[in-house]
């Protein structure tokens, strides 16, 4: 006779992140889509990219190239990186020991993070922030120590950063240009920054992910073109957002040797590699650097129209000086909050937007919503239609 089998169960693990539900981004796309709203939420182009890039890795798979790449990044790929940030900001990295291909921004963040914070460390964020950088440290048992952006301005307050420094920090995670509220950091920014970390042993992780999208003529400060920065920073950027392709999730990471050897130990066992038809494609793609040099002037197109289009309503236009996204103050339309406001925007006028209390770990409220203009003319003329109702 068999004994009668115990009732199956799942056992308790209890949960590292026990406050955290779905983020607002999956929740408001999921309303935009059951309101038929037009999502401005989501920072996704909803146009192609350049069908030339496409072929470029459609021939890279008919040449048979669909095996495991090299841990670190094909190398013709690796040195298209290092020629274009030599070109750009003045600085040569190594492409065999300083250049990583990875599987996207937000894992080149975690990895990052991952190499060099150990248990009790702090990480100085900036808020508001992209929401990855605080569960990474905590994943990494480090301490985030938040520190404000300007309210109104959102500009570093170097007098609160330096007041958040202790013998405990072990990094900075800075963004520029910011998402969500699309400002720039200057050159005096990133030298007082320089200034500010010299005496010390902090690490910095800068997210450059929209380095190409910087407008009137301005000009991306990246922290390899200072060599107080560089020389203690993982730089971080974006394939997709430079080339219209979110979804390819690739990107990678500049760093100094002793930096990036820290963060290859980590990447071999997160990812360990990245899609190798797309990374050919890509260097070959990156030998006419025309699409990344006229990217400016393609978003600042899109953002003076969108910004034209709101001038019809009563919101209040924040600058947007780099990325693809304009905040707007609510005040004079609604006594809603931000997150109350955007639930109301995509029900009832027909168009999604994101609170920026989301980007902020305390949900500070202060009347400013987030739009992406990374979309078609038909797409932002249509928002911009419904918007005029308010």
């Amino acid at each position: 006779m068999q004994d009668k089998p115990a009732q199956a169960r799942t056992p308790s693990i209890g949960s590292k992140f026990p406050a955290m539900g779905t983020n607002i981004f999956t929740i408001m796309s999921a309303l935009a889509a059951e309101k038929a709203a037009v999502n401005l939420g989501q920072g996704f182009p909803d146009f192609e990219c350049d069908p030339k890039l496409v072929q470029a890795v459609s021939d890279a798979m008919g040449r048979g190239l669909n095996q495991y790449p090299p841990m670190t990044g094909v190398a013709a790929l690796r040195e298209a990186v290092a020629a274009k940030v030599q070109a750009m900001y003045g600085r040569r990295y190594d492409p065999a020991s300083e250049i990583t291909v990875t599987a996207g921004a937000t894992q080149a963040i975690i990895t990052a993070i991952l190499a060099v914070v150990r248990p009790g460390d702090e990480v100085i964020v900036l808020e508001p922030c992209y929401d990855s950088y605080v569960p990474n440290i905590e994943l990494a048992g480090g301490a985030v120590v938040r520190v404000p952006l300007t309210p109104g301005t959102f500009r570093p307050d170097f007098g609160r950063i330096a007041a958040a420094l202790t013998a405990r920090t072990r990094a900075i995670v800075i963004n520029t240009p910011h998402n969500p509220s699309a400002t720039v950091w200057s050159r005096d920014d990133m030298l007082r920054l320089q200034e500010l970390l010299a005496p010390t042993d902090v690490l910095l992780i800068s997210d450059e992910v929209y380095e190409h999208m910087v407008f009137d003529a301005g000009a991306h400060q990246s922290a390899a073109r200072f060599p107080g920065l560089a020389a203690r920073a993982f730089i971080v950027s974006s394939f997709g957002k430079t080339y219209h392709v979110t979804g390819w999730k690739v990107g990678y990471v500049a760093a100094p040797e002793p930096l990036t050897a820290e963060f290859r130990k980590v990447h071999q066992f997160n990812v360990f590699t990245v899609n190798t038809p797309v990374q050919h494609g890509l260097a070959a793609y990156m030998a006419n650097p025309a699409p990344y040099l006229e990217l400016p002037a393609f978003y600042q197109r899109k953002r003076d129209l969108f910004r034209q289009g709101l001038e019809r309503t009563r919101l209040k236009l924040l600058p947007s000086d780099g990325t693809y996204f304009q905040c707007v103050d609510i005040s004079d339309v609604s006594q809603l909050g931000e997150a109350d406001f955007c639930r109301w925007l995509t029900t009832e006028i027909g168009v999604a937007a994101i609170p920026l209390s989301a980007f902020y770990g305390d949900g500070f409220d202060q009347r400013v919503v987030r739009f992406c203009f990374a979309k078609k003319d038909e797409t932002l003329n249509l928002a911009l239609d419904r918007l005029a109702k308010l």
